[in-house]
């Protein structure tokens, strides 16, 4: 199935921020905007992206055979470069917009889009921060995640620790039993405030690098279905990977031929929008 060229131009719309909005995010590392995409652009989508899902996914373990991380959902990246129809989803201004905007940036490029459907029975997602695994020089990073089905909290809604990106780079623990132990210990010492963020089909989490964020698991009998895309200030560097093996990872995967201490750009990580 493709998209028409009237879903393609809505995509390309743009959705208005208030100054309190723009506010919030910055004050709490994370905000939701409801109806960024509305129901008549959803659905079609929706049949984009779980065609493209169906076509990529490789994980056809049982979930009893997986470990915690396997059991937190179906994982499929970079689905951008594999179908056409996806990558106009992903390419798409009016979410670039935003992310610019938010984190008060000129320009912003992709980092990478990624799938995380978390099927009906799965586990828990442990607490964690997005941005230890990223090689980037920069706190201008943001994840936009977005449902393609509604999302109440038993089915594994995200939850936020509202102000914990302002500490930054937290330690070295990948996402796991370890990190869900150690910073829920952490979020109660902080006293950070929690939100469990409930969310119809087409509403949008924006979140930073460094918020500590987590989501129970699904409680119900269908797949939570959510996309999401990362985005990055344009002009920043690539970070020394040191003893980081996720980074050294992320570097080879999402910037090919690029090396530490070069733009962080590649074929990759289009410009997706320019002030």
């Amino acid at each position: 199935m493709t998209m028409t060229a009237s879903i393609l131009d809505r995509l390309s719309t743009e959705y208005p921020l208030q100054p309190e909005v723009i506010a919030s995010f910055r004050e709490n590392g994370h905000v939701m905007l409801p109806e960024l995409c509305n129901l008549a652009e959803v659905d079609e989508v929706r049949s984009v992206l779980n065609g493209a899902v169906a076509r990529l996914n490789t994980e056809v373990r049982p979930l009893e055979e997986r470990d915690t991380y396997g059991k937190a959902f179906l994982q499929i990246m970079n689905l951008w470069v594999n179908d056409k129809a996806v990558q106009k989803f992903v390419l798409a201004k009016r979410f670039a917009k935003v992310a610019a905007e938010l984190m008060g940036v000129e320009a912003v490029r992709l980092y990478h889009d990624q799938a995380l459907y978390k099927e009906g029975g799965g586990g828990h997602t442990p607490w964690h921060q997005d941005q230890y695994y990223w090689p980037l020089d920069t706190v201008n990073t943001v994840t936009m995640w977005m449902p393609l089905v509604d999302v109440p909290i038993e089915m594994g809604a995200l939850t936020f620790a509202s102000g914990s990106h302002k500490s930054g780079f937290m330690g070295s623990i990948e996402i796991s039993d370890r990190s869900q132990s150690e910073y829920d210990m952490l979020v109660k010492e902080k006293g950070y405030p929690v939100r469990n963020q409930v969310m119809k089909a087409g509403d949008a989490t924006f979140h930073s690098g460094w918020t500590l964020h987590c989501a129970p698991g699904n409680a119900g009998t269908t797949t939570r279905e959510v996309m999401t895309i990362i985005y990055y200030a344009d002009g920043v560097n690539i970070l020394p990977v040191l003893d980081n093996k996720n980074r050294e990872n992320d570097l080879d995967s999402w910037f090919p031929g690029v090396k530490i201490g070069e733009p962080a750009l590649s074929r990759l990580n289009p410009l997706l929008y320019s002030r």
